[in-house]
């Protein structure tokens, strides 16, 4: 791997006239491919009786853990935070486990990505404490405990985005790095020890990431029932 390519940003796959398709973007796409056909390959013939297909029960196990988690968090209805929580996991970690295969570019190395992904949470964040809470009453919790708390709370939301972004990318980033110096100086049985290292790593990072998505949604969402009489 050359250093001046470890972001996928640089390597460039497709030019032609105005259309310039990276890494970033192909792979982007070609991880989330591989999620739909999956869900569709294995929700295609679902059953309620057993026996179950092993298909089946590895995606019930995942779905059940991540609901879990889930209710752990927002002590709520873990239903309503799933598809956003659980896609983002599912996302982050396909596309982190995936660097097993020979010529494959994580897109959450691009800071481009990450980014994107931390503006996804920062809409969810006022989309899901709106719909919980009203619009009057989630924009008042900006002004508490008084008005003047307003461009702090603001800079706060824009602030825990932007470290969401650069955490992600932070890690992911780094572990290429260090593969890629330990591939150009040492044997290859260390860089592959490190690889198997950047494979755990990046399921925690998929895991940190959508848990502090969820924690950010739940708090925009708990005001309500923490202190109902601001509602009024």
């Amino acid at each position: 791997m050359n250093l001046v390519d470890i972001s996928p940003d640089t390597i460039i796959l497709l030019e032609s006239g105005f259309v310039t398709l990276n890494a970033t973007v192909v792979f982007t796409w070609l991880v989330m491919a591989l999620i739909v056909f999956i869900a569709w390959l294995v929700t295609r013939k679902l059953s309620v009786e057993p026996p179950l297909s092993r298909s089946q029960n590895l995606l019930e196990t995942i779905v059940d853990y991540m609901r879990s988690q889930i209710r752990e968090i927002t002590q709520d209805d873990s239903d309503t935070y799933l598809v956003f929580s659980g896609t983002l996991f599912l996302f982050i970690a396909v596309s982190n486990l995936l660097t097993i295969v020979p010529g494959y570019h994580p897109p959450t190395g691009s800071l481009y990505t990450t980014a994107a992904l931390a503006i996804c949470v920062f809409f969810a964040v006022p989309i899901y404490g709106i719909s919980k809470m009203g619009t009057v009453a989630y924009f008042k919790r900006y002004m508490q405990p008084t008005v003047f708390m307003l461009p702090f709370n603001i800079i706060g939301e824009l602030s825990r985005t932007l470290a969401l972004a650069v955490r992600l990318f932070g890690n992911i980033m780094s572990g290429t790095m260090i593969v890629a110096m330990l591939l150009a100086v040492v044997p290859f049985f260390l860089p592959v020890i490190m690889q198997v290292l950047g494979l755990i790593i990046g399921f925690i990072q998929a895991y940190i990431f959508a848990v502090l998505a969820t924690v950010y949604i739940a708090s925009a969402t708990r005001v309500h029932q923490v202190k109902p009489q601001e509602i009024r």
